[in-house]
């Protein structure tokens, strides 16, 4: 079978190598894809926002399966429209997509539901920061409503700080917004929970520990996620049961309740507060870098799975995995979250090699020639699987080390809390 992934990132590169292991999987198109897609599937650069050239695309070269990577074409319809033209594609709907594309949604859908959360108040105005501080207290989390890649939260531990956020969210900086989410601070661990679902029926997907933090031990700015660990170290039956009865079934039960099936991935947020789990936010995709760090424990055949979703068949599908401890490294551009050189030559990398269980997935990075060039923040992605989490990290600075690129820099503590206790 030939199928179409669309995305750039390591995400997509991970969902493409995942493909690529399957004996039912021809071919594979990835758009636009990245230079670490090019070795295992036929990148093309086409603007896949213009669904109409892309239907004439997949129809072109005959197409039979489109897996949707990022979340905007997801929160713009992209499903809808390739539904309508009897093109077979995994992901949520653009009315299930809103559990991504406004928290604002999300919110209300916990407060009707009675799906734990943290207290909110949804602000329409720059002036209401009193009203805010008479029912909060500080520290503070303000989030735009729509997209922003990962990094539209902030934490304010001072009023500055809580002016600051309203003001840049309500000036556009994640695009034009009428509305802007506070929340109380919710003090636990977080945890990545996934799960996948035909639209009738869903199976767990995996659980993983996102560090969005740029700095070491999880301080400073926010970014798309610096690294992550699979299993969560967070992870067993008692508090899976409190998350699948108290969070993704209502989710779904409100999704049902509007005639809306989910068919996808949904990757919730949590935070976990003495092992009780609260909803922080819900994407409606695989996480990046999670998906990294998931796919490299996945033993059945990833191609199946999907497949067994678009045929509404899930229920007959046996998921297995490997009980190894994954972790993924992200290196970056210097100066990411902020301002940084791009198209910026990656020396070593074409004589870096892997041993089993060790992945290199790319995530910001394109041709140039002959070369391999950053295109973006974060560039390569670097996973390993192996019995113990410290291993995994040894291994995957090594190969870091190894490939001493001088324009990137990376955490080296991805999974201190899980290493060092």
């Amino acid at each position: 079978m030939k199928v179409l992934v669309i995305g750039s990132g390591g995400r997509e590169h991970a969902i493409c190598w995942a493909l690529n292991k399957s004996k039912k999987v021809d071919k594979i198109y990835c758009l636009p894809g990245n230079a670490g897609t090019k070795n295992i599937a036929t990148n093309t650069d086409i603007d896949y926002s213009n669904f109409n050239n892309l239907e004439k695309f997949i129809k072109k070269k005959k197409i039979k399966l489109v897996i949707v990577g990022p979340e905007k074409p997801l929160v713009d319809g992209i499903v809808d429209f390739l539904e309508k033209k009897k093109i077979k594609v995994f992901g949520p709907n653009k009315y299930c997509s809103q559990l991504e594309g406004s928290k604002i949604f999300t919110k209300k859908i916990c407060n009707k539901y009675n799906i734990p959360t943290a207290q909110f108040k949804i602000i329409k105005k720059k002036n209401e920061l009193s009203k805010i501080l008479d029912e909060f207290t500080l520290p503070i989390v303000v989030k735009a409503d729509g997209l922003a890649a990962g990094k539209g939260v902030y934490i304010c531990n001072y009023k500055k700080d809580l002016r600051i956020a309203i003001n840049e969210i309500f000036d556009g900086k994640f695009g034009l917004t009428k509305k802007v989410l506070v929340e109380e601070y919710l003090d636990g661990e977080e945890m990545s929970f996934f799960i996948i679902s035909d639209g009738k029926t869903f199976k767990v997907f995996g659980t993983a520990q996102d560090h969005k933090k740029v700095g070491k031990g999880d301080k400073g700015q926010n970014t798309g996620g610096m690294g992550s660990y699979s299993p969560s170290r967070l992870e067993n039956k008692i508090l899976e049961k409190k998350i699948i009865d108290n969070i993704i079934k209502p989710t779904l039960k409100a999704l049902k309740d509007k005639n809306k099936k989910f068919k996808g991935f949904l990757y919730a947020g949590l935070m976990i507060v003495k092992n009780e789990p609260y909803l922080i936010e819900y994407n409606v995709r695989m996480g990046d870098p999670e998906c990294q760090t998931i796919l490299p424990r996945l033993k059945t055949d990833f191609f199946e799975v999907i497949n067994s979703c678009i045929n509404n068949n899930l229920d007959k599908i046996d998921i297995k995995w490997s009980s190894k401890k994954s972790l993924c490294i992200v290196l970056c551009s210097k100066g990411y979250p902020g301002n940084y050189k791009s198209l910026i030559h990656i020396k070593n990398l074409k004589k870096l090699f892997t041993k089993k269980n060790e992945f290199i997935f790319h995530a910001g990075t394109k041709i140039d020639n002959t070369n391999i060039i950053s295109y973006g923040g974060r560039v390569l992605n670097f996973t390993v699987l192996s019995e113990k989490f410290k291993t995994s990290r040894d291994k995957a600075i090594k190969l870091i080390k190894k490939l001493n690129w001088k324009n990137g820099f990376f955490r080296n503590d991805i999974g201190f809390k899980v290493i060092n206790k």
